[in-house]
């Protein structure tokens, strides 16, 4: 049985409270249910709460649902929540309308519970499945992180979302010391072996689901953080350093230490419309050498 945290989320639009209570009534048991009464607000809950699926009422104030399909269209961190209109309306050119505009489907008012829930519920599989594809995509064959392409993704929503949330997000890159040398003397076998383990090791001491990491090419591993401040990032990367120290994985032929090692370059910042996440990967990426250059094996930091 799944845990409420687990459940699929699902914003309900509409100005009449006696539609929200209906939805509600409707949904409630399987899925995680938030409300707004108008076009501003559910904007701002969606870039908060990030539904899986939007039941959006077309007719209300000041924002028609159109308006606020077109806006959740046009913003690249909602634009793929899928959206059921909610209307009264049964004109098949009102019903195109919406579904040029990418709704998915229609829900009639006044409202059948079943049916309700079943239009909800094959939309949400549908989603899964995308969701599963595109994960699919963006995972690393070798070490079963997320890759390069994910990490992109990845940063450019958790970017936006910390723009509009006015939250810091810290980034901690991560180099194996010594890598070609563990290739050249053990073989390309182990050395994918050892990518493997110290990939494992890196995402098992992660603290929290929001905490992402992904293979960002060769032996470095990349950490996005959302919502942390440098000395949480500080903490955590130490516990990722000891973590591989701590697995003592041969390496006779590093010059460090007996064992796989890993530097570490730290940087968080609050990120702004000015600001780029590039920059802030570059700083991240001369923390790392910088961590290199002072001898390896330990933990570069900056607040940014």
């Amino acid at each position: 049985m799944k845990t409420v945290n687990e459940l699929p989320k699902v914003l309900v639009v509409d100005d009449a409270p006696i539609n929200i209570q209906l939805l509600n009534d409707a949904l409630q048991e399987n899925h995680r249910v938030f409300f707004a009464t108008n076009g501003k607000d559910a904007l701002k809950i969606a870039a908060t709460s990030l539904p899986d699926l939007i039941l959006l009422d077309i007719m209300m104030p000041d924002m028609d649902g159109y308006e606020v399909c077109r806006k959740f269209k046009a913003d690249p961190l909602l634009k793929d929540i899928p959206i059921i209109f909610i209307t009264a309306m049964s004109q098949q050119e009102d019903e195109s309308s919406g579904l040029e505009l990418g709704a998915v489907d229609y829900i009639t008012k006044p409202f059948n519970p079943s049916i309700v829930r079943l239009r909800v519920r094959n939309q949400l599989e549908l989603k899964r499945q995308r969701d599963l594809l595109g994960r699919l995509s963006c995972m690393d064959g070798l070490t079963g992180l997320h890759n390069r392409r994910g990490f992109d993704e990845f940063i450019d929503r958790e970017w936006r979302r910390a723009i509009r949330n006015r939250s810091p997000m810290s980034i901690i890159m991560i180099d194996i010391d010594h890598f070609k040398d563990y290739n050249d003397a053990y073989g390309h076998l182990a050395g994918d072996d050892c990518l493997k383990r110290v990939a494992y090791l890196l995402e098992a001491s992660l603290e929290r689901p929001a905490d992402f990491i992904a293979r960002y090419g060769g032996e470095e591993f990349i950490c996005v953080l959302p919502d942390t401040e440098m000395p949480g990032t500080l903490v955590l990367a130490e516990k990722l350093r000891l973590a591989i120290e701590s697995a003592a994985i041969p390496h006779q032929f590093s010059m460090v230490a007996p064992c796989v090692t890993i530097s570490l370059g730290a940087i968080s910042e609050i990120p702004s419309p000015a600001s780029d996440s590039k920059e802030l990967l570059n700083r991240a990426d001369k923390l790392l050498y910088l961590a290199k250059r002072k001898g390896r094996n330990q933990v570069a930091g900056d607040q940014g």
